[in-house]
């Protein structure tokens, strides 16, 4: 099947869920937060949630897990928390929720930023992507640039593809 055809496959619309993983963002600074908002909506998908919350694996969790039993929420994005400073356990509260890992998402993540961001700082990225309650959770490091590159370049070529595999 094309890249093409895959895009198209399923619904036109998702419903995300926006996480900003941070200790020191508010929404008048979350670069990342605010970039992915506009471009899921520019993606012609619906922003559900958008959340910024501490970076404390307990609140990620719950977080998570009270976006995954609303209905209208198809695919989540977390940004931030995902590096391998003491504060950052995104990865950690993300793993242990998955149901079916991705690994892909991540092996490509690493791949794209070391030929196309940041050169070798890219084995820092602890990005990880999966399934949680039949629905697709993603987790990308907090920089602009990051959460671009995986928005554009990962993300939504495929997330209607996605999507539509988790509801067959």
């Amino acid at each position: 099947m094309s890249v093409q055809a895959r895009q198209n496959q399923g619904v036109q619309s998702i419903g995300f869920g926006i996480i900003t993983v941070s200790d020191t963002r508010t929404q008048e600074t979350d670069k990342s937060g605010q970039f992915l908002i506009e471009a899921v909506k520019a993606a012609e998908h619906q922003i559900e949630s958008y959340q910024l919350i501490k970076d404390e694996q307990s609140v990620i969790k719950k977080t998570i897990e009270n976006l995954m039993v609303q209905p209208k929420v198809e695919a989540i994005i977390i940004n931030g928390g995902t590096g391998i400073a003491k504060r950052d356990v995104t990865y950690e509260a993300v793993e242990a929720l998955l149901e079916k890992e991705l690994p892909g998402f991540g092996e490509l993540f690493r791949y794209l930023s070391f030929t196309e961001d940041i050169g070798t700082g890219a084995m820092l990225s602890r990005a990880i992507a999966g399934v949680v309650n039949g629905k697709a959770l993603f987790s990308l490091p907090g920089s602009t640039g990051a959460v671009r590159l995986g928005l554009t370049r990962l993300i939504l070529p495929e997330i209607r593809h996605i999507v539509h595999e988790l509801n067959k």
